[in-house]
């Protein structure tokens, strides 16, 4: 419900409605909304990178063929949300004073940055990407292009959007 309708827009009676769990039973577990959204912002957060481990850890996969796999892990994750990524949706709707939940947000876009960094400096290394790139801004770019791609893809009712930014990448990566 955060996701389809925003976190300031889904109150906790209408958790209780569509979880049909009570609302004693929901506030033992979750003292208050934020801290339902912390934890579901920790579930997302482990599934992903979960996933994105295994897939730069893909060694017998060609660089670009784990950042294609990379992007379509984030295409392809059935999520029906507002901002078309999730944690971009979930980072814009988080409270200021949340700082907590926005700074795990944070850390895991860090986080990809610095795998797919890693995956640039493996593609320079293995000879498949052009040795003059700078990893760190190389890195930032794409995933701000998965980011920007989510998100327009969304509005425009369009996945293809993204793939096509993703050949212009190649493109420029080799």
């Amino acid at each position: 419900m955060f996701l389809q309708k925003g976190y300031l827009a889904t109150g906790m009676d209408e958790i209780v409605a569509v979880s049909k769990v009570s609302k004693t039973n929901i506030y033992y577990h979750f003292a208050s909304k934020e801290e339902l959204l912390a934890a579901i912002i920790h579930q997302l957060i482990t599934q992903y990178t979960e996933k994105i481990t295994q897939i730069a850890a893909q060694h017998d996969q060609s660089v670009w063929e784990r950042l294609q796999r990379f992007t379509e892990l984030l295409i392809m994750e059935e999520v029906d949300c507002l901002g078309g990524c999730p944690f971009l949706t979930l980072y814009t709707q988080t409270p200021i004073e949340a700082e907590h939940i926005r700074n795990a947000i944070k850390q895991f876009f860090e986080q990809q940055v610095i795998v797919v960094e890693q995956l640039i400096i493996e593609g320079i290394q293995r000879k498949e990407f052009n040795e003059s790139l700078q990893p760190p801004a190389v890195a930032s770019l794409i995933v701000s292009t998965i980011e920007g791609g989510l998100f327009l893809g969304h509005v425009h009712q369009n996945p293809q959007m993204i793939r096509s930014s993703l050949f212009a990448l190649a493109a420029m990566l080799k």
